[in-house]
């Protein structure tokens, strides 16, 4: 039977491809905090009972309750032995497998399609779209370094931008109503351009219900992943299904190393590159542009702040956080570009140690918390009651600077993918 990634792809058939790949109550608005011990803190307001048995009427406080003391089924212990790394990894990345609701196709898809190209500075641009299930088309645009052919292949990476940002504003294209990109980083996202440079092909993705993805009746990511769920999808299954699909068409490009592909996601695109990693052993690293933080946690100490509802995983919270996931890439090389709590930093860091390869496990601070003497909170618990505002510099989190850190993830993905 033939194995062509644009056939039916089953859960079982996935893991057959890729493993062998491998194997090759009341709340109130909080009042800032921002003292350190010694000083006074600000009275804020939680979620309590008033009940001798602890529970709860209001039904947030019932739930702020039950994530508070929810613990994960497949959360990763620091303090486990190296030889249940494998099993327990394994066992992550088949309930994540089973958590993005992957379509069962019963029939052949098409290759995917190019449907231009043109020479710029240094590279060819061309246009390409996917057809990953039926009745969806999905839109990339590749970069080919000049030089890089069959006879001269180079490696690749998949690149996913941040929100709401375009394909084009990857390339250092004009949007395409054929203005320049307005976002107030646009020179410095410029991923896929930059890992171009570099000499490596890089593939640009945007996420979807936007740009050219959008829609004119029914505008916006929210909608979209509303009734995504309610079909028994999500936002974020569709988005790595897409973006995988397309990753196997990158793996049979004759130009393309296959044993040298990095996936590099920055803000919202950092976390379909982390399911990818964690999906597809073949993979070779992983690039995390943006800060690490516990979920879970984080909603615990806002208040049930919500969150944008295409950021929601069904069911993940039952069984694992990004965390988890993140110290499951473990033994391939991983690349924090924007810090996050150092507690959780040093968990994933230890499943590196686990495997002897602390080494492959990189993280770069915002500049703002660079040294532990710049990151006061680091020792401090996490308190709740905190707005969103009040929780960035318990998460050495500095929002205004959230941008692709190119000056360090490009040299950093080439070293590794030895361009």
């Amino acid at each position: 039977m033939s194995t062509s990634p644009f056939e039916p792809m089953s859960r079982r058939r996935f893991f057959k491809t890729t493993g062998a790949l491998c194997a090759s109550g009341s709340l109130a608005q909080a009042t800032a905090d921002t003292t350190l011990a010694g000083e006074a803190e600000a009275p804020r307001q939680v979620f309590s009972s008033d009940r001798e048995d602890g529970r709860f009427k209001s039904s947030m406080g019932f739930i702020h309750a039950h994530l508070k003391h929810l613990k994960p089924k497949l959360r990763f212990n620091p303090a486990m032995e190296p030889k249940d790394f494998p099993v327990w990894r394994e066992a992550v990345r088949a309930k994540l497998l089973e958590l993005m609701a992957f379509p069962e196709l019963d029939q052949p898809q098409p290759p995917p399609k190019r449907l231009w190209s043109k020479q710029r500075e240094g590279y060819e641009l061309q246009k390409w779209e996917a057809y990953p299930e039926p009745h969806s088309v999905v839109p990339y645009l590749v970069l080919v370094p000049d030089g890089v052919s069959a006879q001269s292949p180079a490696p690749g990476v998949m690149c996913f931008p941040g929100s709401f940002s375009s394909k084009e504003s990857m390339t250092e294209e004009l949007e395409l109503n054929g203005e320049p990109c307005s976002h107030r980083h646009a020179a410095k996202n410029k991923m896929a351009w930059e890992y171009a440079r570099k000499g490596i092909v890089s593939v640009a993705v945007e996420n979807p219900a936007t740009n050219e993805t959008a829609d004119t009746i029914r505008k916006g990511s929210y909608e979209f992943s509303v009734h995504s769920m309610w079909a028994g999808r999500s936002y974020e299954g569709i988005s790595v299904f897409q973006k995988h699909h397309i990753l196997q068409w990158l793996k049979q490009q004759p130009y393309v190393d296959a044993g040298r592909i990095a996936v590099s996601g920055h803000s919202l695109g950092a976390k379909p590159a982390l399911h990818i990693g964690v999906l597809d052993p073949s993979v070779k690293a992983v690039v995390w542009n943006d800060g690490v933080t516990n979920w879970r946690e984080r909603a615990v100490a806002t208040n049930l702040e919500r969150i944008g509802t295409f950021q929601y995983l069904p069911g993940m919270l039952a069984w694992f956080d990004y965390p988890d996931l993140q110290a499951a890439l473990a033994p391939r090389p991983f690349l924090v570009t924007e810090g996050g709590r150092t507690a959780i930093l040093d968990d994933i860091r230890r499943a590196y140690e686990l495997l002897g390869v602390s080494d492959r496990f990189e993280v770069v601070y915002y500049p703002k918390y660079a040294t532990p003497d710049k990151r006061p909170f680091d020792d401090k618990e996490l308190p709740e009651g905190l707005s969103m505002e009040e929780y960035f510099p318990y998460a050495n989190c500095d929002p205004p600077m959230h941008n692709f850190k190119g000056e360090t993830a490009v040299p950093w993905v080439a070293k590794v993918l030895g361009t």
